[in-house]
């Protein structure tokens, strides 16, 4: 039995012993609270027993690696996994490794982990070895025992990964949001200040200058967490992860991206900012309020446009956002002269569609038109600030979906508005 077999087996005979204790009341009979007391206290020696096997075996694992490294570290001609490439001397001894060479071995490791199941003792010294540098512990201080941790995605299927999310929804887009890419997931704070209130006066001749702290400056905060979201698991057979035909990158690429895109973009747009980010909707201010409670006029539009200040409308990440059913009703609404406000592009020339001379983002996210919703979105998108904490992880699990394997994808990230003026929503009556 492999370690994380271990691992999967002590969980369950945790819950076992679980379900015994809450299944005694004071309502269950004498003769019912010996039968489950005795039931436990087998559990309990089976867990002290693989509690025993466990160390040894963590032991036993931790001496490999040791011997694996040492000697990985001694075999000639060897490539430096930690660097770009090995340094050979002026004679050109070593072997010359670039970071694409190191990616693509690691990335041939993660698929062969996954060809195996996720079984890391079925791989060879040197794939686990490659895998060690991508291996992220997870343990959670709680009660029970939780799965061990995962293996970062490798570079190329992570920006696949990532391609996919974009298409479920503009906010992990870094070219309509800002993007702050961290590796660890400690708070971040982003100093903000508004001096737009604050100006200059006329001075007279020999005059002493005005000093009542009045010229201060005024900083905020804005405070950038990491939360953690995971996808449900994505079940793969057996025949299909040994099938060398089957293009299984691509395919995990797809799933795991719509669902980590689907929460990530939902909770971006949003989020309350209780346990979760500050979504753009929640975090905009209004601009407009418009008088019906389920249409929007040509008027209010330009008017939602003109509440944000113009030095935010000249800025290039400048745009709406709205769902696709309101998209339907702005391409309806015309102007006093009778002419659309909606404009088509040119996909020749690679121009966007415009809405009042500025390009828009379909979000589903956004509020519907409805009453009270903010359902039209107007400035300077890249004033919102999207903070991801490194690349995906993926965890495998085995036995739980044997023959089966249970794969999930988790991803950390958080996000505000840095600048409450530079969005501002409209909102229904």
């Amino acid at each position: 039995m492999t370690l994380q077999e271990m691992y999967e087996k002590r969980g369950q005979l945790v819950a076992q012993a679980r379900a015994a204790t809450d299944e005694i009341t004071k309502n269950t009979d004498d003769s019912r609270v010996a039968e489950l007391e005795a039931r436990s206290d087998k559990i309990f020696a089976e867990l002290d027993d693989f509690d025993k096997k466990i160390a040894r075996e963590e032991r036993v694992a931790t001496a490999e690696r040791s011997l694996e490294e040492r000697a990985a570290r001694n075999r000639p001609n060897r490539g430096n996994r930690e660097v770009e490439g090995l340094d050979g001397g002026e004679g050109g001894e070593g072997e010359q490794r670039s970071a694409d060479q190191i990616q693509t071995e690691y990335r041939d490791a993660f698929f062969a982990l996954m060809r195996e199941g996720g079984d890391i003792g079925a791989m060879t010294p040197e794939q686990r070895a490659l895998l060690r540098q991508g291996y992220v512990e997870n343990r959670t201080q709680t009660v029970g025992t939780s799965a061990g941790g995962g293996y970062t995605v490798p570079t190329e299927l992570a920006k696949a990964i990532v391609e996919v999310m974009k298409d479920w929804g503009p906010m992990y887009d870094p070219g309509i949001t800002d993007e702050m890419v961290t590796s660890s997931g400690n708070p971040f704070d982003i100093p903000t200040n508004d001096d737009t209130a604050n100006s200059a006066a006329a001075l007279a001749e020999a005059a002493d200058l005005t000093d009542d702290n009045s010229g201060d400056l005024a900083f905020g905060e804005v405070s950038l967490a990491a939360f953690v979201y995971a996808t449900p698991w994505l079940k793969l057979s057996f025949e299909l992860l040994q099938d060398s035909a089957f293009n299984l990158e691509a395919f995990v690429a797809k799933k795991l991206g719509e669902r980590l895109g689907r929460i990530a973009n939902r909770q971006l747009t949003i989020g309350d900012n209780v346990g979760d980010p500050n979504g753009i909707v929640t975090a905009s201010t209004l601009g407009k309020t418009a008088a019906a409670v389920a249409a929007i006029t040509g008027d209010e539009v330009i008017d939602l446009q003109h509440s944000v200040n113009a030095a935010y409308r000249r800025s290039p990440f400048c745009r709406w956002m709205f769902a696709d059913t309101t998209l339907a009703v702005l391409r309806k609404l015309k102007d006093g002269q009778g002419n659309y406000l909606w404009t088509m592009g040119d996909i020749r020339v690679g121009a966007e569609d415009l809405l009042h001379g500025k390009p828009y983002s379909v979000n589903d996210d956004v509020p519907a038109i409805a009453t009270g919703n903010r359902a039209v979105l107007f400035g300077d998108m890249s004033r919102y600030t999207v903070r991801k904490v490194g690349s995906p992880l993926i965890g495998t699990v085995r036995e739980r979906f044997w023959p089966k394997v249970g794969m999930a994808g988790l991803i950390r990230f958080d996000g505000d508005l840095v600048d409450t003026s530079a969005v501002k929503h409209l909102r229904l009556a």
